[in-house]
């Protein structure tokens, strides 16, 4: 049975993490461009999530984790495998705790997301694939008696998520539709728990590209599912499972799954910079794309969405808004 997420959790994480995390904004999205395709009397405000430390909400589970670990762990350090936000996050939580951090990541993550991770401190294994990476990570766990981070399994690690929720409530108090991106699950699950104690009549979607849509497969079949090698360009959103804490928790409070395409994430990503002037990866651009297809069904109504963080090279976020210009000017 699914271990339950209470306010008093979540705000017992809040305070715990509160030294080494930011309260990231929250914007009203009244851009020229969105405001042409979304119904009348429609509002949307979005939670800016890609301000923070590590560039993504992943240091909020991360720390959530470290700092629950005895003193003993501690002085063990940890270890995590990820193909790029996680390993960042948690180098950065290791710093914040002064824990010693050797991480694998996957020979294929953003090269920015690399040198973000080296930078805080963490000593780097590349391993060639993920079913190695978590191979190599599981023997240093074992052989160094080092604490295991997992990227988005846990109730900590929801605990720590959840405080997302909590803080965008506190911010913008309700919402009609709150859109959140699902990868392995964690932020959705941990999000959506404390939305539904907050605001229980809030109308949760969570995204996924079609190409790494675990949980959407879970949905339908009644239990977490593996899915082979993911195939999308939103790597962050692509573990090739899902595990049966996270599906639960999103299973339990998430009302509707939206998939997106990659042309879709990408044409996102161009209307993101056109209104905000941000500049953010696929990943994060999930919500976005999932709005421009839900909103005529939501008509009139004040929408929340999550932009989860954004790590991501120059060169790689060039190629795709490129793309998407090519994509828009062909139609």
């Amino acid at each position: 049975m699914t271990q339950a997420i209470t306010l008093r959790d979540v705000q017992a994480t809040a305070r715990l993490i509160q030294s080494y995390i930011r309260r990231t904004p929250v914007a009203d999205w009244v851009g020229l461009q969105l405001m042409k395709v979304l119904p009348e009397g429609t509002t949307v405000v979005a939670k800016l999530e890609i301000f923070q430390h590590s560039g993504t909400f992943k240091a909020r589970g991360a720390l959530s984790n470290i700092l629950r670990l005895t003193d003993r762990q501690k002085a063990n350090g940890i270890t995590a495998m990820s193909a790029g936000n996680h390993a960042v996050a948690v180098a950065y939580a290791a710093a914040a705790a002064g824990v010693d951090a050797k991480l694998v990541m996957q020979s294929s993550a953003n090269p920015a997301r690399i040198e973000m991770a080296r930078s805080f401190g963490a000593r780097l294994l590349i391993a060639e694939d993920g079913p190695t990476g978590f191979a190599m990570a599981e023997e240093i766990a074992k052989n160094e008696n080092r604490a295991f981070i997992h990227p988005f399994d846990g109730a900590d690690t929801a605990r720590g998520t959840a405080t997302l929720g909590q803080e965008f409530n506190e911010q913008v108090g309700d919402v009609d539709v709150l859109i959140i991106a699902i990868g392995g699950g964690a932020l959705a699950g941990g999000v959506s728990a404390v939305t539904k104690l907050l605001n229980p009549n809030c109308h949760i979607i969570g995204v996924e590209p079609f190409g790494a849509d675990s949980m959407y497969r879970s949905f339908k079949s009644g239990k977490a599912e593996t899915i082979g090698v993911p195939k999308t360009i939103a790597d962050s959103l692509g573990p090739p499972m899902t595990l049966p804490y996270p599906f639960e928790l999103c299973r339990n409070n998430v009302d509707d799954i939206v998939r997106v395409t990659d042309e879709e994430l990408k044409e996102a990503m161009r209307l993101i910079f056109n209104d905000l002037k941000l500049a953010v990866e696929p990943a994060c651009a999930a919500t976005t794309a999932a709005l421009l297809k839900v909103a005529l069904s939501h008509a009139g109504k004040r929408i929340g969405i999550v932009l989860c963080g954004s790590n991501i090279d120059w060169q790689t976020y060039r190629s795709y808004v490129d793309d998407a210009n090519a994509t828009s000017a062909s139609t």
